[in-house]
């Protein structure tokens, strides 16, 4: 919790509908992505939001961070109720809520430079000189493992994990309170997956992040969580503490989502990457 004790964000009842225009012989329809969800996160903490394709876990990540409304239902940052479809947000409460989407390859503009990429979000910010924001990307690369020659290339020019580490360090620029993580390794291999996992949670701690971390990958999520929440068709079938639902899932749909997943076990991965690091 924040020193108020207030969680950095919060959903009551978050319902998102989308009506899908009929045709000559079809009527149009309404399709409910997120039904009445529920959730609130502490500060250092991560909730992870897992599910099949289709569940609504990503339509419910793009109302947290403000990309597209609430049919209805309230979301509060920081206790403050954000309603996007109302009001126009500051630049102080977008800068709260960042987004680190799947694909590195497709999240950074190839037509630009990665110095071009970080600095761009604090131009718009608008709050800092250009050699303040060149020393913020600077700080920033290292802290993401990156080094300040990499400043001046270009995002074709690095690995997978490395673009993921850019998206992360651009996500960070503005320093928000909550990153929402939308399957932020699934494109990457095993090994550089833990290398990632590694990065966001020292991230977490050096910052205080507060994480929503969107997966299909249980095992992944098993690792990274303080909280899950299981989703269908739009509905929150089960949440509680991670240990809670993996040891003793109550929901039948939870049960055969565990059932149905491959075992692959992270600590492994990263107990071999870390070797490989002292050898080197």
């Amino acid at each position: 919790m924040t020193a108020s004790g207030t969680p950095v964000v919060e959903g009551r009842d978050i319902k998102r509908d989308y009506y899908i225009a009929g045709g000559l012989f079809k009527k149009g329809r309404t399709v409910h992505a997120v039904k009445g969800v529920n959730f609130a996160v502490e500060e250092g903490k991560t909730l992870a939001i897992v599910g099949e394709s289709g569940c609504g876990k990503s339509t419910l990540a793009r109302i947290i961070t403000m990309i597209d409304p609430a049919t209805s239902g309230d979301l509060l940052i920081d206790g403050h109720k954000v309603d996007i479809a109302t009001e126009r947000l500051t630049s102080d409460m977008r800068a709260k809520v960042q987004i680190v989407f799947q694909n590195p390859y497709g999240s950074l503009n190839p037509r630009k430079k990665i110095g071009d990429i970080l600095t761009e979000p604090l131009i718009i910010n608008g709050k800092l000189g250009a050699d303040a924001r060149r020393d913020l990307a600077m700080i920033m690369l290292k802290k993401v493992g990156l080094e300040e020659k990499h400043y001046n290339r270009y995002p074709h020019m690095f690995s997978g994990g490395q673009r993921q580490r850019v998206a992360i360090a651009r996500a960070l620029m503005l320093r928000p309170r909550l990153l929402v993580l939308d399957e932020p390794v699934s494109a990457l291999d095993l090994s550089v997956q833990a290398q990632v996992l590694n990065l966001l949670q020292d991230l977490q701690d050096e910052f205080r992040l507060t994480y929503v971390f969107i997966s299909h990958d249980l095992s992944v999520v098993r690792h990274i969580a303080d909280d899950v929440m299981v989703m269908y068709f739009g509905e929150a079938v089960e949440q509680g503490p991670r240990d809670a639902v993996f040891n003793d899932p109550q929901h039948n749909y939870t049960r055969t989502l565990f059932a149905a997943t491959p075992k692959v076990d992270v600590e492994a991965i990263k107990a071999r990457v870390a070797s490989r690091r002292k050898a080197a």
